[in-house]
């Protein structure tokens, strides 16, 4: 019993089974050793494991130390969110976040992933943050999903010459993890200052990152994908509220892992260029 209980309670075991648990903050500076503490059960160690805990430890090892090194809090002190974004043009903007402090990822990341595209454009895409490739090359949606979104827009007539394209968190997050909602939260005002200052007439919004984020919804994208929605935004000049249309559509990288899902996401952009031309658009 002693060498199985040993076996269960491996550091990596116990990490993981932590990790699955909800556990995300250490209350001392020394770890106890379980193994030896005569208090543990065995049962507890033969309770099933929570939905979805992968039994091939072995394997995630690496992705539970990965997640546990960039903890960061999920209630930052309120200094680390920006009061007020004062840009007033793609510029200043871009120099407001490039001076930016208050988000860790900015240590972590080679390039501020900024904006692609055509800043004219009545089309502004917003995905959620950026990968490998767009961190080595400072563009959004430049490796695989970004040549998928390229195929599929360019079907119906767009590209990167007339469309305008953003992340809401414009450093990529280690290991490309979706961002943390602390990390989003201090990214969003510059998000929110990005689409009042290019004025899209359109609102494209790639996966539940940036439609939790800018909808503020509590549905996921899979029930509110493919509907037309509604975005407001302040305007710079004149104060006054400005109400858009919005799509809500699967992420590229989503569908190079769901292949059986590109069928909805093509019936999603069908049906957004056909709102783009209508006469009302």
């Amino acid at each position: 019993m002693t060498d199985s209980l040993n076996r269960d309670l491996s550091p990596f075991s116990a990490l993981s089974w932590q990790l699955a648990m909800g556990v995300d903050e250490a209350m001392g500076d020394v770890a106890p050793d379980r193994r030896l503490s005569a208090t543990v059960a065995p049962v507890v160690m033969e309770a099933p494991a929570p939905q979805g805990f992968s039994e091939n430890l072995a394997a995630s090892q690496h992705i539970a130390i990965e997640r546990v090194l960039p903890s960061i809090p999920k209630a930052l002190p309120l200094s680390f969110v920006p009061s007020a974004v004062h840009a007033t043009n793609l510029d200043e903007l871009r120099a407001e976040l490039q001076a930016f402090e208050g988000c860790a990822l900015k240590k972590t990341s080679k390039n501020l992933v900024f904006a692609d595209g055509n800043p004219a454009s009545p089309i502004m895409i917003v995905g959620e943050a950026p990968g490998e490739e767009e961190d080595r090359n400072g563009l959004p949606f430049v490796g695989v999903s970004g040549k998928l979104l390229d195929r599929m827009m360019s079907f119906i007539g767009l590209d990167r010459t007339n469309i305008y394209i953003s992340n809401i968190v414009p450093w990529r997050p280690p290991g490309n993890r979706n961002p943390t909602d602390s990390e989003v939260a201090v990214c969003l005002p510059f998000t929110e200052r990005h689409i009042a200052i290019v004025k899209p007439k359109f609102l494209v919004l790639l996966g539940a990152v940036a439609v939790k984020s800018l909808l503020k919804s509590k549905d996921g994208i899979t029930k509110i994908r493919g509907k037309q929605l509604s975005y407001t935004y302040n305007d710079i000049e004149s104060g006054a509220q400005v109400t858009i249309p919005c799509f809500p559509m699967f992420h590229p990288a989503y569908l190079l892992r769901q292949a059986s899902q590109k069928r909805l996401a093509w019936n999603d952009w069908l049906g957004f260029i056909k709102a783009v031309n209508s006469p009302a658009g």
